[in-house]
């Protein structure tokens, strides 16, 4: 069976597990006397990272700036668990269910089953869930009134990616690898390859991909989202392949790809979820980030919070898109001189092109908009 069946642990388990949890210091004092007019000062947010941890430069780290924003400027309290394996994710759903949570947010689909097991074990606690929605035993689509799925479209900003990379390339091949097969992974890898191919029938190009077919939705998979030198050894081996454009879709993990980056001449990498530029993590290795395929993960956790402290929660799905600001391309940075001009408009182009119908992106992990 696809789901696990879920029951509190009670107070003593959840006690041992809050042990380990709000790893990050901004939790102990994190509203002030800050407060937003209609928010329930007593509202309570919560928060679970998957395996990768709040640290991983990536969606966890992005979703957890969305909650202690929500804590300075709304005013209300939170809590966190920060997971490092997820044999801990059921139990540290327990854990802010027994901490009297109003709304947890699970981060990244290998939460699903957890988030939405505690949703219906628990009707009158709201629930929400980042990079995926909730399904039944056999796949089937299932709605719950007090559980929200935080979903993204990025394959309409990692085409925009794609057609950077294939116009960018000095080799005529790129690549890409995601951690695992999941849809929130494999979906940045369709609009990718889509926009290599769409910038080789406008200019007449080859660029090849490696480590990635769309029709197949088979590639390269480095098994996990926590281990930088999976990253690094996928990415030397793209090197020695040709490859001197990288996709990392795997977290953490993408850092292995900056190392490698270091090792070779003229190899650059394209990141994903938040600005690899701006995260501390990477500051020695920014001169390799060509840009980043943006998920604003931190608003979305914001304005959910918002509206459930307002008593406005509302399970219908918010889905990103590049006409509601919810996905895009972050800045150039140092490779702002480097890009020409014609291909900066020619993707400024696309992205109108996107948003307005005109270029339709697919991908069988994209979400129905409207």
């Amino acid at each position: 069976m696809k789901k696990s069946i879920y029951a509190t642990a009670g107070l003593a388990a959840a006690a041992l597990v809050l042990a380990a949890c709000g790893a990050a210091p901004e939790n102990e004092d994190p509203a002030g006397d800050t407060g937003a007019e209609g928010v329930d000062q007593e509202f309570m947010a919560c928060m679970i990272s998957d395996e990768g941890g709040w640290h991983d430069a990536s969606f966890n780290e992005s979703g957890y700036e969305g909650l202690t924003r929500a804590a300075a400027e709304l005013g209300v309290s939170i809590q966190d668990a920060e997971s490092t394996d997820p044999a801990q994710y059921a139990g540290n759903v327990d854990a802010m269910v027994q901490e009297g949570c109003d709304l947890t947010f699970g981060v990244g689909f290998a939460l699903e089953d957890d988030i939405q097991a505690g949703a219906e074990a628990n009707e009158d606690i709201n629930f929400a869930l980042i990079d995926s929605a909730f399904s039944d035993d056999e796949g089937n689509p299932v709605d719950l009134p007090n559980a929200k799925p935080v979903l993204f479209n990025t394959h309409e900003a990692a085409y925009l990616a794609g057609y950077l990379a294939a116009g960018m390339t000095e080799t005529g091949t790129v690549g890409t690898y995601g951690g695992r097969p999941f849809p929130s992974v494999t979906i940045f890898m369709d609009g990718f390859v889509d926009g290599v191919a769409g910038y080789n029938d406008t200019h007449g190009t080859d660029v090849e991909v490696l480590g990635w077919d769309k029709e197949s939705q088979n590639g390269s998979m480095t098994g996990d989202f926590e281990n930088p030198e999976n990253g690094y050894n996928t990415t030397q081996q793209f090197i020695a392949d040709g490859a001197d454009v990288i996709l990392p879709v795997a977290g953490p993990v993408g850092s292995g790809s900056l190392r490698a980056a270091d090792e070779h001449e003229g190899i650059m990498v394209i990141w994903v979820d938040a600005d690899g530029y701006e995260q501390p993590d990477n500051e020695a290795y920014g001169q390799y980030i060509l840009t980043s395929v943006l998920k604003m993960i931190g608003n979305s956790v914001f304005d959910t919070i918002e509206a459930a402290a307002a008593g406005e929660f509302d399970p219908t799905p918010y889905v990103g898109t590049l006409e509601n600001g919810g996905v895009d391309i972050a800045p150039y940075h140092d490779f702002e001189d480097q890009v020409p001009d014609e291909l900066k408009s020619e993707i400024d182009e696309l992205r109108e092109q996107i948003i307005s119908g005109e270029l339709q992106v697919d991908s069988p992990s994209a979400v129905e908009v409207g």
